[in-house]
């Protein structure tokens, strides 16, 4: 987002001399409607890259439409930084874009198959001449969805805190960005809630699988083998080494804490569920892939919140069960990568619940392992009803009548699909 500067009664300097401060807010305009608008009213601004030099340079954006006049080939061009009104007629000689030229052919094709397949027919007359209205119409949609997505993508990777790069992909509908969804990488608390993040020890150690660290302090083995797998059962707790431990950022126990190292893609499902999750490189059985975050709430108003998504058929809350059932973590507006990922009754990713400076039992971090080997390209699923114990969460499987809720169809097509995600 860009800042606008607000002025206070005359220019800059005005200001200064009078002792009053210029003020910057946060724009909900877009960069590029902030170019069209200088463009526009011939404004240079160095802030968002308009200047006197590119003031009036023309790069195409993407094609909108499409037509045949005399034998020679027209296309609409949208002008990256140009109002729409500014929009031209070029000749396909003129154009040197091939990339967006193909995309344009690509989109046709796609909105004619799908035509096809729906049996509605597009009159024959005239088609090789000029595009029927719906067809431009779709072409330009999905421009501007490609130019969204694409803009969200980066936000995301701006955002995220791991090595592991963040992809976005829709070939499915014209679905954009979700618009009431904030990245973050870690637990955000409720008003009300505190989260202690600072560790209370920390081990001394100078190999940590051969001497007594962290989790044999806390009473447990460690977690992970040297080939940085998880080799305890689900339901034993992780305790990695925090930042009171003297072992450096190579630790053999420190994994959770690096976040997500492989490449993600969030895509557009064709199944009716939605966006999911899935990997593009291949993952290792017994392997971190991510952790679950949002916002931490307490469980009543989670149960609040519930009936609210129950009915909306989405379902964002995972109970922090460990040892006490005070908190939830919900993911509905406020999360990571994980927000995106689908359940499955037969899934690829167990949680585990793991402790690092925060120690305190209530608040667990949740993170997710894989239970396979996976192939790039798969899918990411978990059980959204299983606990940290490893188990099912006893209230989904008979709940009260108090508790009961409007039920959410499974589609995860799996032999073993119980029906319902809750």
């Amino acid at each position: 987002r860009a800042a606008v500067r607000l002025l206070c009664g005359g220019p800059r300097g005005a200001c200064a001399r009078s002792g009053l401060k210029a003020w910057c807010v946060p724009c909900l305009v877009s960069l590029d409607t902030l170019q069209e608008l200088c463009r526009k009213e011939k404004l240079t601004c160095k802030s968002i890259g308009i200047t006197k030099r590119n003031l009036n340079n023309y790069e195409v954006e993407y094609l909108c439409d499409y037509k045949v006049v005399k034998d020679m080939e027209y296309y609409l061009v949208k002008w990256k930084g140009w109002p729409d009104s500014t929009n031209t007629w070029e000749p396909l000689k003129n154009l040197k874009c091939p990339l967006l030229l193909q995309q344009f052919s690509n989109d046709k094709h796609s909105y004619l198959s799908q035509v096809k397949k729906g049996k509605t027919m597009i009159p024959k007359n005239n088609v090789k001449k000029a595009l029927q209205p719906a067809v431009a119409e779709y072409i330009v949609k999905k421009a501007k969805q490609r130019i969204a997505l694409k803009r969200w993508q980066d936000d995301l990777n701006r955002r995220k805190n791991h090595k592991g790069m963040i992809f976005v992909e829709n070939t499915v509908d014209l679905e954009g960005p979700p618009s009431d969804f904030y990245y973050v990488n870690a637990y955000k608390p409720a008003p009300g809630i505190s989260l202690d993040n600072e560790a209370t020890f920390g081990c001394s150690c100078t190999d940590c699988f051969l001497e007594k660290c962290c989790p044999a302090e806390a009473g447990v083995v460690m977690a992970y083998n040297k080939n940085q797998q998880i080799r305890i059962q689900p339901g034993t707790p992780v305790y990695e080494c925090n930042s009171r431990c003297r072992c450096g950022p190579d630790c053999p126990n420190r994994i959770v804490q690096k976040g997500t190292q492989y490449s993600l893609c969030i895509f557009r499902t064709s199944n009716g569920c939605g966006w999911g999750v899935k990997t593009l490189v291949k993952i290792k059985k017994m392997s971190f892939v991510m952790e679950y975050v949002g916002e931490v709430i307490t469980s009543e108003e989670a149960e609040r919140r519930g009936q609210l998504y129950d009915n909306r058929g989405i379902t964002y809350l995972f109970d922090l069960d460990y040892e006490s059932d005070e908190f939830t973590v919900d993911a509905a507006r406020y999360g990571n990568v994980s927000h995106f990922v689908n359940h499955s009754c037969d899934p690829n990713l167990q949680v585990f619940n793991v402790f690092i400076d925060n120690l305190d039992t209530r608040l667990p971090r949740i993170a997710l392992f894989s239970t396979r080997t996976i192939k790039a390209g798969e899918e990411l699923t978990f059980d959204y009803q299983m606990k940290g114990s490893g188990e099912l969460s006893s209230d989904s499987v008979d709940p009260s009548p108090a508790k009961k809720r409007v039920r959410t169809e499974c589609k995860c097509g799996a032999v073993t699909c119980r029906g319902y995600l809750n």
